[in-house]
């Protein structure tokens, strides 16, 4: 009995492993053909033997090497490594804190790092953009410490969501007054760069967002184990091994770091931290390895398309990517909402 039972537990996990992995290439297979696509469709439509061609060999026209390499392919990049990263974040911090509706936008560190650059912006005007991203950074980890410092003073870390909700309001009330002091033109400028836009996406952003991606994604997958452990209470993590406070400040910051990247190049994008951590585990499980790796692939699959339909949606305006990904967040979190009463 013992050993049907060793056999049956076997055939469910290799099962689950095999349901698992067809998912995550069914999503990768879905992201090659978005990214053909996309590559193809917009103002100038080009044809999939011009596109190959152009992949691979020579393109026929100036104007559709300018348009392939120069414009859409920096565009559908970066805003896959954007929404890869936001969704990975969000997988991470809902892991480290053990709750479901923790994302960066939520937790205070969108704002933080628009407010460190609103700062950057209205008194270092003559500061390089290379150095937008570090002040990004100071902001968000600015946003860390204090909604640390919160759950800390409170010893709850169920509350720690609730205190990045809080220090994301007040960080963004910092940031609205600097915006209506600040000279009127500039801050136009900066009010529609914090609703997130990949109009202004080049390769020397890709450059620079895809190492520090693949780092943080690197170094979350070769600690999946302890990150699994974090879904446990802080004293059965200690008691394998783990130092839960101490894993997830580091994870935290970790976080800050990307999404101070992500908001220095596209601006502030909400609910995508949210949305897609709850999209994969449905497919995927819960299993932080498969969950990570499928965040990656369908928070940039989503990313890339609601860019697509941001310029789509209205001929010649570029809708703002934050106004999209709000409204599908609101409708989602409704529907969260709604499936909790039904189990209740």
């Amino acid at each position: 009995m013992t050993s049907d039972t060793h056999v049956s537990s076997f055939s469910v996990f290799t099962s689950q492993q095999g349901k698992t992995l067809g998912w995550l290439l069914l999503i990768a297979s879905f992201a090659l053909v978005s990214v053909s696509l996309l590559l193809q469709w917009g103002a100038v439509d080009i044809a999939v033997k011009d596109l190959w061609q152009c992949v691979f060999g020579r393109c026929v026209t100036p104007v559709q090497e300018a348009v392939i390499w120069q414009i859409r392919l920096p565009r559908i990049l970066l805003g896959f490594l954007v929404g890869a990263g936001l969704a990975c974040c969000g997988a991470v911090m809902q892991t480290a804190i053990r709750n479901p509706l923790a994302d960066p936008y939520l937790f205070g560190i969108v704002a933080g790092a628009g407010l460190g650059i609103v700062i950057a912006d209205q008194w270092f005007p003559l500061l390089s953009t290379n150095w937008l991203p570090l002040m990004a950074f100071l902001g968000a980890a600015g946003a860390i410490l204090l909604v640390m410092a919160l759950a800390y003073y409170l010893q709850r870390v169920e509350m720690i969501v609730l205190a990045g909700v809080s220090v994301a309001f007040l960080l963004g009330a910092a940031t609205q007054l600097l915006l209506y002091l600040g000279e009127p033109m500039a801050s136009n400028r900066i009010m529609f760069w914090l609703m997130g836009s990949l109009a202004g996406a080049s390769m020397a952003q890709v450059q620079w967002l895809a190492p520090v991606f693949l780092v943080a994604l690197t170094a979350s997958l070769a600690m999946h184990r302890q990150l699994n452990v974090l879904l446990l209470d802080d004293d059965s993590a200690r008691a394998l091994g783990v130092h839960a406070s101490r894993l997830r400040m580091l994870l935290l910051l970790g976080c800050a770091v990307l999404t101070a990247m992500i908001v220095a190049y596209a601006g502030g994008i909400g609910f995508v931290g949210l949305m897609v951590p709850h999209m994969v585990r449905f497919l995927t499980g819960s299993f932080l390895l498969a969950l990570l790796l499928g965040c990656t692939l369908v928070g940039g699959v989503l990313m890339i398309w609601v860019d697509f339909f941001a310029r789509n949606l209205l001929s010649g305006q570029d809708i703002p990517i934050g106004i999209l990904t709000s409204a599908l967040g609101s409708l989602f979190f409704m529907g969260l909402l709604f499936r909790a009463h039904q189990r209740a």
